[in-house]
């Protein structure tokens, strides 16, 4: 799921807000892991609430702590070797990779725990809530291919429509559709704003979708969904990525920092350790940027003046 760029003098900050991140580790910030210098390297992820979280913590290391900060675009796993490589300082939102956090954060010890972002992640399959006033029972992924000619679309190929956003997010939609047996073909729009625009289209003529989705997100604001109750979700159930017949957990999203950067980052460090707030602070963010279209710089700074008593205990 799941899916910024901080300066001060000369960096340029870039804010994606929709499509599948590039890596672009091979292009590193000159200041990522410049011991003794106040530069702070941040990886970027290309979904919007990741990009609150970035651009709220660029505003107040600028503005607040007097820091140069840059940010790297970075797709999830190859984020985990730049920050381990110290091409960038810092993730702050992760939406959990075991196998990264096992060889970098237990076995290599290049990585470290940074805490709690402060909001919890899932990511489900949805459907429009006008769809479930008229089908109450579609909400269990037992009914849908009752319901698959409803999604049916020209990309799909006959079977009904599974509406996935980037390829790179962290999904497990095929092999769901496959181990469930379901008449249901996965289609990727590309990018979290592709998805977005469709979703929003297909509400506004109120027709059918089945869409995958992610909490937090602002567009429920928009376009109130409801989730399709999967099987449940147990521990180890999706150890094996190829036979997972189980929903998606609920992820309390982490923050993670470069060992070195941790130890020698000072008040940045210090600061980003204590980052954490909830979902309401970040889709406020996440609809000034994505809905009302201010650049991050200004979303950042709108909430940064009207939550002073949440932002100032992350500099105490």
């Amino acid at each position: 799921m799941r899916r910024i760029t901080i300066t001060a003098a000369s960096a340029l900050l870039v804010l994606t807000t929709g499509c599948g991140a590039a890596d672009m580790t091979k292009q590193a910030s000159p200041f990522a892991d410049a011991r003794g210098a106040k530069t702070v390297t941040l990886s970027v992820q290309s979904w919007v609430g990741a990009q609150s979280n970035v651009a709220v913590a660029q505003y107040i290391l600028e503005h607040k702590l007097g820091y140069r900060v840059d940010t790297v675009q970075v797709d999830e796993v190859p984020a985990w070797d730049a920050l381990s490589q110290g091409r960038v300082d810092a993730i702050l939102e992760d939406w959990g990779h075991p196998d990264q956090e096992k060889r970098y954060v237990e076995e290599k010890k290049t990585i470290g725990r940074a805490g709690d972002l402060g909001v919890t992640g899932h990511i489900g399959w949805f459907v429009p809530t006008y769809l479930v006033r008229q089908h109450p029972d579609i909400t269990d992924w037992k009914n849908l291919n009752k319901y698959a000619s409803l999604f049916r679309t020209a990309e799909s190929g006959g079977k009904g429509q599974l509406l996935d956003g980037s390829p790179s997010y962290v999904t497990n939609d095929k092999a769901l559709v496959s181990n469930l047996k379901l008449d249901y073909q996965v289609v990727f729009a590309g990018s979290e704003a592709a998805q977005i625009t469709q979703i929003k289209q297909f509400a506004k003529e109120k027709k059918p979708f089945l869409t995958y989705w992610y909490a937090p997100q602002w567009l429920f604001k928009k376009v109130p969904m409801t989730e399709v109750r999967l099987p449940a979700y147990q521990e180890g159930c999706d150890a094996d990525a190829a036979k997972v017949a189980c929903g998606y957990p609920r992820t309390p999203l982490q923050k993670y920092l470069n060992t070195g950067f941790a130890h020698s980052g000072g008040r940045a460090a210090a600061f980003l350790k204590k980052f954490r707030w909830t979902t309401e602070d970040q889709d406020q963010v996440s609809l000034l940027i994505a809905d009302r279209k201010l650049s991050p710089q200004e979303a950042a700074k709108t909430w940064v003046e009207s939550h002073p008593s949440v932002w100032k205990k992350w500099l105490s």
